[in-house]
């Protein structure tokens, strides 16, 4: 049973790094907390029919215990889903490792992020969240929109610093 519940909430980053190729994680960015909003919202709605069904005839009871139960398990499914959604940041590239039952790995080596957006909308301004576009070499790439990312303006540093250092750009010339 701990193998299950440790499948369905963690997703195991650090089998997907390189390390006899020296690869360290820089930081590692699990969704913001605004996204469990809805869920917790859905999971409310269904104790409210699971309250319902405390006071409903026999013959009409089993509805609003179907009802509860799905609610509650769809609230616990979409929750589960966003604490498997994880974006990595390494001194090597960025991935985002994705998926409850099938896992999905989207990979970016430093090198080929060409341009990166943050967009922080007022809402997000006033919690705390923004949102990562990257711009690729590749025109078709499985990395392209980060949404929810905590503390955005950290993210966006540390993703700099690492390609800075990486010696991936070059220092700035003024003329």
């Amino acid at each position: 049973m701990g193998w299950l519940r440790r499948t369905l909430t963690d997703p195991d980053i650090g089998r997907h790094l390189l390390r006899d190729e020296g690869e360290v994680i820089v930081d590692e960015v699990r969704r913001h907390w605004v996204v469990y909003i809805p869920s917790v919202l859905i999971a409310a709605v269904g104790l409210a029919f699971l309250w319902v069904f405390l006071f409903s005839s026999v013959q009409l009871a089993w509805f609003p215990l179907l009802l509860a139960a799905a609610l509650i398990g769809y609230a616990l499914w979409r929750a589960l889903a966003h604490n498997m959604d994880r974006f990595v940041i390494t001194n090597m590239r960025v991935f985002r490792v994705k998926g409850l039952l099938a896992r999905s790995l989207a990979t970016m080596p430093l090198g080929r992020i060409v341009d990166m957006t943050v967009v922080k909308p007022l809402h997000g301004r006033i919690l705390g969240f923004g949102h990562f576009t990257f711009e690729s070499a590749a025109q078709d790439q499985g990395l392209r929109d980060i949404r929810y990312v905590g503390r955005p303006d950290e993210r966006d540093l540390a993703i700099q610093r690492v390609v800075q250092r990486s010696g991936l750009r070059g220092p700035r010339v003024i003329n």
